[in-house]
């Protein structure tokens, strides 16, 4: 898998995390549940060979992500590894 596909499958999971955090927001377990399902599915077709150790630590705890804060917070470290990588 190349740099370029990690860093588009790390996007695709940074914006399913703002869904989560929204979700949770309005207070729509649904929506929430559903985008957290998506960023698990992502998360596991990440090259975790390619990252560095932090955002290793970073996605180990997408499983735990239970308030709309630490769902923002966690998207945010996302993209902001993709841009300055």
């Amino acid at each position: 898998m190349s740099s370029m596909e990690n860093k588009i499958i790390l996007a695709s999971l940074a914006m399913d995390l703002k869904r989560v955090a929204l979700g949770l927001h309005r207070k729509s377990a649904n929506m929430a549940d559903r985008f957290l399902t998506e960023a698990i599915k992502r998360r596991d077709e990440v090259n975790i060979d390619d990252v560095a150790p932090y955002m290793k630590t970073i996605l180990g705890h997408i499983d735990s992500i239970h308030n709309a804060e630490d769902a923002l917070m966690y998207s945010t470290r996302i993209q902001n590894y993709i841009l300055y990588k």
